[in-house]
């Protein structure tokens, strides 16, 4: 079997990948860097020549190519385009064996995956009332913002107050993530985190940019509550610092930005020997939903999966799915491969729409992190 092309099919704000082989079998991915597509888009051609005629069964071969082939190693723009390839080589592997991926994997550990929403900040306690209405075992809010601005002592004390009134209203039953998502400094970060303590947070997510994983030192010995980090990261190399030395409980693993499934269980590897759980990064669309199932079907240091909403809510008249979402978690599929399929014709008539993200900046107009 060889791969005969690759292919671009942007949806609304999604960038999906399909590799195509001499066998009629085709692989389906998806990229992560939502806001930049068209420099994805760019990277995939010019890694095109070199997946033609390849065997999509060699994907370490492939993942090497790719990624050390240009003498450079690759940074967050290329890991998205050789995630979306990786993650389509991948389903093309399980649909050539007649299962479905997480068996090539070692098979299942667990029989489903229990998944976070995405709480609308807008109106939080209505919002989290609703989704663990709807069965959702985990509630996430974020740092709160005043329309494009922040004032981060006013955000710490707000977000400080929701902790105490979603505790009190939900008990202990619930568990709740927060992310600061890098917009406060280390003095704040460790101000916020030992404030939320005593509400037992499951993690607090991204309290520091990611730029300088040996910040992450002096607030891992300034508070004990969980912390996630890792969403912005593109391959284990990003990951070795806050690994290494402990710094993280939960590796914020994006498997459409780091390079795919095949570099996702390198880190889920090594993070296990440090009693790290993962907790992948999928703020994305149908086809990461189903490659993050998968993987986290067969890793056993699973922690939970970022769902931002209920599967078959996502894209399903382009993408059909064959994930089902039950009382909080998605149960494992079946289907051979991811158990995702795109409907060219309909993916063709969709808007693409890039992802525009909100400016933020401070109130003395200094530009701030989203």
């Amino acid at each position: 079997m060889r791969i005969t092309d690759v292919t671009c099919h942007q949806v609304d704000r999604y960038l999906f990948v399909r590799v195509v082989t001499d066998k009629g079998l085709i692989g389906l991915g998806e990229s992560g860097l939502t806001s930049r597509p068209l420099a994805v888009r760019g990277a995939v051609e010019q890694l095109r020549p070199l997946l033609l005629d390849m065997d999509p069964m060699r994907t370490e071969h492939i993942w090497q190519t790719l990624s050390r082939g240009g003498f450079f190693p690759h940074g967050k723009t290329l890991g998205a385009a050789i995630a979306a390839i990786d993650i389509a080589l991948w389903d093309i592997k399980g649909k050539a064996f007649d299962v479905p991926v997480y068996t090539l994997m070692g098979g299942k550990v667990r029989d489903k995956v229990v998944c976070y929403p995405h709480c609308n900040t807008n109106d939080l306690m209505a919002s989290a009332q609703a989704h663990v209405d709807a069965g959702w075992k985990f509630l996430r809010w974020g740092l709160p913002i005043q329309g494009d601005k922040i004032d981060p002592t006013k955000s710490v004390h707000l977000a400080i107050q929701q902790f105490a009134d979603i505790r009190q209203r939900f008990g202990d039953e619930i568990e709740l993530c927060f992310d600061i998502h890098t917009r406060l400094n280390p003095s704040e970060a460790v101000y916020l985190c030992n404030a939320v303590e005593p509400y037992r947070p499951f993690f607090m997510e991204d309290p520091l940019r990611s730029e300088s994983p040996q910040a992450f030192h002096r607030l891992r010995e300034r508070t004990n509550v969980p912390l996630a980090a890792g969403e912005q990261f593109a391959s284990k190399w990003d990951f070795r610092e806050l690994i290494d030395h402990d710094l993280i409980d939960y590796a914020r693993i994006d498997l459409c930005i780091c390079a795919g499934l095949t570099e996702a269980l390198k880190i889920a590897g090594w993070c296990e020997g440090h009693y790290i759980d993962t907790a992948v990064h999928n703020p994305l669309g149908p086809v990461s939903t189903a490659a993050c199932t998968h993987f986290n079907l067969a890793v056993s240091n699973m922690g939970v999966q970022e769902q931002p909403r209920r599967p078959e809510t996502m894209l399903s008249d382009i993408v059909h799915s064959e994930l089902v979402w039950e009382d909080g978690f998605i149960l494992a599929p079946d289907a051979p491969g991811l158990g995702v399929e795109l409907d060219l014709e309909a993916a063709d008539k969709a808007p693409q729409q890039p992802r525009r993200f909100t400016m933020l900046h401070r109130n003395d107009g200094a530009f701030a992190n989203w």
